[in-house]
């Protein structure tokens, strides 16, 4: 299948140019960097869209952050609705990686809690990537982690079809083989159940059961049914591919060879121990890998099985993972967003990941090969790409040059809304007899904007600073919030959304305010300290800072300073030029700027929608049993809503309490 980009908007300001570059650029194999250097607001992501379009092949898009890459996997999306796009971040929720700190002898273990959404999305993106060309994977640098083996995970699907030969018990060691755990009730993914002789089977990429009829030797019939609803989908299917429940999936045939040479590295390791007299780390080395094979041996996984990695994959020591780059084919296309933050993060994952191993490994928790579970090094991650392509407002040296040398920089600095770059005003930080300081300043101009029906952005040195500001702006009667890295990730969303909703007027905040945030309603950014030279004050900084007012017609910037520092005269330098431009071409173009519209979306209304959805679903089910005894009914939804609670599922508690409380609506009606 090809790509086919579905937008109302043609491109628009510097789009068509760059559009053009870029496919040029990207259609000499021998380019190896290209770099689109778009300011905020120009519409980088509809640009690489229409690249994406015109070089038809698969795609691999890096954000340096869940939410970001949240943010890109739906817009992607609205852009390719025919197409394959998927979303590949961390699947942990909560993530405690094994550890150990020999100063105070002590050893964390791993501890995780697992996010099944994001897993049967991961199992989502690698299932595409083998089946299919036309696929958009956005991911965060989780795709450098270690993942299984694409030709094992490949080779151990199931092709289940109608009429195919085979016993119901035979279906059920296969499936279990992969992985798949038999339940009595309640299916999620990777998860099967047995009725008579019908199975039912949820795969771990699909919110869908299908049920699976037998009649003695064969599969006589494959209904698909909804998960929630248990409503028919389809009364008759020809069939399906179910795929391994885990990505690290062992060959059977081959398990007795891998614990033959895990044996042979531990006895090595174990001589090493005991000829350091090292004895209590042999004990412990003893401990976990014999247990460790015992599972391996009888079932086929253990926890932390990832750490003989390369023995299942064939690989030699020290010789790269499998990755989710190693699901794509060989030619496909890099898209790397926010380059100047996510390439410094890919190239440091290593590091930090040889260190914590080291430490397990001297003191007999892991085998020396659990170095070979590890993230990409930065060269290898080279390497495993085809074409890159980086987008940034602020390009780091590292893709200028390379992208000078190959690719080229193309330059985007017209927007398709003829919005400029905002006006910048410095004014001084330390208040005097002729000036006032930046505080009381900024109530001043905060006032100004609110009178309007602007809103204002704030960015502080620290976590602290953007409290006490908050809480002294509320204090002088403003409705204001800070937002920073303690606060959640879905309570930051709905900060942000009751912003821009205008629930409040000034938002507060650190490094937040940066990179991929889109406020069109801010008219006033205020960079407080912002002479005070380091990470939060770089050009770079300061420069994706400015852009969070360049989406408004009326947006300015307030640079608090008493010295104009380097990176400052750079960042002012950098807009001006650019404002020129934009304001030459509008002139020339006879344009007018205009304010960004964007719809607010609320991730609490999607989540209250799936749940009356939910509910609704169960109403017309339960519709019958209810009418033939409600107080029973009642009673017995009570009852499972309180065991919900007690196991803290709050979300199935919810959808219980709706239930009765619509169910009773109903019935009150009729009387």
């Amino acid at each position: 299948m090809k790509f086919k980009l579905v937008s109302k908007h043609k491109p628009a300001g510097d789009q068509a140019k760059a559009i053009n570059k870029l496919h040029k650029s990207l259609s000499n194999k021998s380019y190896k960097h290209t770099t689109l250097l778009g300011v905020t607001g120009s519409g980088k992501t509809f640009t690489t869209a229409n690249v994406i379009e015109k070089i038809n092949k698969p795609v691999l898009v890096i954000a340096h952050n869940k939410t970001l890459a949240a943010q890109l996997a739906q817009e992607y999306k609205e852009f390719f609705p025919n197409n394959s796009v998927h979303y590949f971040v961390s699947y942990y929720d909560y993530y405690q990686p094994e550890a150990y700190v020999p100063i105070s002898d002590t050893y964390i273990s791993k501890e995780v809690q697992i996010n099944a959404e994001i897993d049967r999305l991961r199992h989502n993106s690698t299932q595409s990537l083998l089946l299919r060309k036309d696929v958009i994977v956005v991911a965060s640098v989780s795709a450098i982690y270690g993942l299984g083996s694409p030709e094992e995970y490949k080779k151990v699907h199931l092709k289940v079809t109608k009429n195919k030969k085979i016993k119901r018990e035979e279906f059920i060691k296969s499936a279990v083989k992969i992985f798949f755990e038999r339940v009595p009730n309640n299916l999620s993914p990777g998860k099967l159940s047995v009725i008579g002789n019908k199975i039912e089977i949820m795969p771990v990429n699909k919110e869908i059961i299908y049920q699976i009829f037998f009649d003695f030797s064969k599969i006589e019939k494959i209904v698909s049914i909804d998960p929630f609803s248990r409503e028919i989908i389809s009364p008759d299917i020809e069939g399906f591919f179910l795929f391994p429940a885990k990505h690290f999936v062992s060959d059977e045939s081959r398990r007795g060879v891998v614990i033959e040479q895990i044996l042979t590295e531990y006895k090595k390791q174990l001589a090493v121990f005991k000829r350091q007299g090292k004895f209590l780390e042999a004990d412990r080395l003893k401990h976990r890998t014999l247990q460790d094979m015992a599972l391996i041996r009888e079932i086929g996984y253990c926890n932390g099985i990832e750490n003989y990695s390369r023995f299942f994959d064939k690989r030699k020591e020290g010789e790269a993972p499998n990755t989710l780059l190693s699901y794509f084919p060989k030619d496909f296309l890099t898209i790397v967003d926010e380059s100047h933050v996510t390439i410094p993060q890919i190239s440091g994952m290593y590091a930090g990941d040889r260190a914590r191993k080291t430490t397990l490994i001297n003191f007999g928790f892991r085998l020396p090969s659990a170095f070979d579970n590890r993230p990409l090094t930065f060269d290898e991650f080279n390497k495993k790409t085809g074409q890159i392509l980086y987008l940034s407002a602020t390009p780091s040296e590292y893709e200028i040059q390379n992208s000078k040398e190959q690719g080229g920089v193309v330059e985007q600095i017209i927007r398709p809304t003829g919005l400029l770059d905002p006006e910048i005003l410095v004014k001084p930080i330390t208040a005097t007899s002729k000036n006032e300081g930046q505080v009381a300043s900024f109530i001043k101009e905060a006032k100004k904007e609110i009178k309007t029906k602007g809103r204002v952005l704030a960015t502080t040195l620290t976590k602290k600073s953007a409290e006490d500001l908050a809480s002294f702006m509320s204090d002088h009667k403003f409705k204001s919030k800070y937002i920073h890295s303690e606060i959640k990730t879905i309570e930051r969303t709905e900060i942000l959304t009751d912003f821009r909703r205008g629930k409040f007027d000034v938002l507060i905040g650190v490094n937040l305010l940066r990179e991929g945030l889109d406020l069109p309603e801010v008219t006033l950014v205020a960079v407080f300290d912002a002479d005070k030279e380091g990470f939060l004050r770089t050009k770079t900084s300061l420069i994706q800072t400015i852009g969070r007012a360049s989406r408004n017609q009326k947006g300015r910037v307030i640079l608090y300073a008493d010295v104009i520092s380097n990176a400052l005269e750079i960042a002012i330098s950098e807009t001006k030029i650019r404002r020129e431009k934009q304001q030459i071409h509008n002139k020339k173009n006879n344009i007018t700027p205009m304010t960004i519209k964007k719809e607010i979306k609320d991730i609490r209304d999607e989540m209250n929608l799936i749940q009356k959805r939910t509910t609704d679903s169960l109403l017309k089910l339960e519709m019958n049993k209810y009418k033939r005894n409600p107080k029973l009914f009642i009673k017995e939804k009570k009852e499972a809503m309180e065991r919900a609670v007690e196991k803290l599922d709050f979300e199935t508690a919810a959808i219980l309490r709706d239930e009765i409380i619509r169910f009773q609506e109903q019935n009150s009606k009729k009387k």
